[in-house]
């Protein structure tokens, strides 16, 4: 068999296998559909948490219950940093940075207790064989994050800048009206279908790292606004 074949037939049955697993835990568990979104998306393989996977995990983040487990995934990758299994902490950083700029606002209290391996990871260095600098992304990460966590005023700004970004895009009035039961129910059912969806297909997207300021997923609060790359294959 042509190798390429046979590599294909290897990464289709992995896929395969996987998502039998992942549906028997829904099925035979407690385990919900965005906790498994969270896991894949800072699991330690080749491919990058892309902006769709993001945006669902921050909405089911405003679920009390998703919320917590959802925050427990973060916790467990980032207290398992070493420099020879660094991916799926720098993509739990990804996803922090999103959930802090985009989720509930209580994100920013539940992870001083990480500060110290963050700022560890700040020392981390690595080019692959490309001549990528990834240390000086997680590097920048880090950093970011810190400043998020510490300065409640950058975190604010943080905050008003994404959510202005997306009202410019779709219009504050269509983005902030009250909606109506019938557009709530069709949005509820779209997004189910895109969990779903983002479940079922491998995390890759042509959307991949430096993040886009876009499509913010709630009108802050304290407004009185309604809520509504490939890494590296080395190293």
């Amino acid at each position: 068999m042509d190798s390429s074949l046979l590599h294909e037939f290897r990464r289709q049955a992995s896929l395969f296998l996987k998502e039998k697993i992942r549906t028997a835990r829904l099925v035979l568990t407690d385990v919900t559909p965005p906790q498994l979104l969270a896991e894949k998306a800072t699991n330690g393989d080749l491919s990058a948490p892309n902006m769709q996977t993001m945006r669902l995990i921050s909405r089911a983040a405003f679920e009390v219950d998703d919320y917590w487990r959802i925050v427990d995934i973060l916790h467990k990758r980032l207290s398992k940093f070493e420099r020879r299994n660094w991916r799926s902490s720098y993509k739990a950083l990804m996803l922090l940075e999103y959930l802090l700029t985009h989720g509930p606002q209580s994100i920013a209290e539940e992870f001083p207790s990480d500060e110290d391996v963050i700022i560890q990871m700040a020392s981390f260095q690595y080019v692959d064989e490309k001549g990528f600098n990834w240390g000086l992304s997680v590097r920048n990460m880090s950093e970011r994050i810190i400043k998020l966590l510490e300065d409640r005023s950058y975190l604010k700004e943080e905050r008003d800048r994404t959510r202005k970004v997306t009202v410019g895009i779709k219009g504050f009035g269509s983005f902030c009206k009250r909606p109506t039961i019938s557009e709530r129910c069709n949005t509820d059912c779209q997004y189910k279908q895109r969990l779903g969806s983002a479940l079922n297909d491998p995390i890759s997207d042509e959307k991949t790292y430096p993040l886009k300021w876009d499509h913010h997923p709630f009108c802050d609060t304290e407004n009185n606004h309604s809520q509504a790359s490939l890494l590296s294959t080395s190293g």
